[in-house]
């Protein structure tokens, strides 16, 4: 690994080379060897899951949508229709009220959905984390990166710095150069 990143990564977490983190580690390598560290979490995760965990997360996005709950009242509106006016013109209604038959559907549906559900949204925090930590690493080989161009412009400065004296001491050089030339040939300092 490049020497300068780890000494930049060392500056930036305060730490020594021993106390980087694996992830930080695999930042500092992708920058050293100038490698993209950004890629897409989303399709990777998605790539991932089983039959059953997409069956799962199409459950819970349809259970959490209007259409579902739409669909769900106009069953349940058509339910109570139905065995009301057949209670009242027959008297034998194959669910009368209170609707026993109806409560046990709508209990065995949501004893169904909710684990569904919970799948869903722990697999969803999961990914979350995925994307976090990703974030992070991104942000990590930003930060090395933009420490790394600060070194850059401030070593370039240095030198410009350093040229900039080295050509004052070269003009200082000549004028006394010339000075003396002017003395020693008897023109004196007055006629310059």
């Amino acid at each position: 690994m490049d020497n300068h990143f780890r000494d930049l990564a060392n500056r930036l977490f305060k730490s020594s080379s021993a106390g980087l983190t694996e992830l930080e580690e695999k930042v500092i390598r992708h920058l050293a060897e100038r490698r993209h560290i950004s890629r897409n979490i989303n399709r990777e995760f998605d790539e991932k899951l089983t039959f059953g965990q997409r069956l799962a997360d199409r459950v819970a996005a349809f259970g959490g949508s209007w259409t579902f709950i739409l669909i769900f009242c106009f069953i349940l509106l058509v339910w109570i229709g139905l065995n009301s006016f057949i209670l009242l013109h027959r008297r034998e209604a194959f669910d009368p009220y209170p609707y026993i038959l109806l409560n046990l559907m709508l209990s065995m549906i949501a004893a169904l959905q909710a684990p569904v559900i919970m799948m869903s949204q722990n697999r969803q925090t999961e990914k979350d984390r995925l994307d976090a930590a990703h974030d992070y690493e991104v942000n990590l080989k930003a930060e090395l990166e933009i420490m790394s161009l600060h070194e850059k412009v401030d070593s370039l400065r240095e030198q410009q710095w350093r040229d900039l004296i080295e050509l004052q001491q070269e003009q200082i050089r000549l004028l006394m150069t010339l000075l003396s030339h002017r003395e020693s040939s008897g023109g004196g300092v007055e006629n310059v």
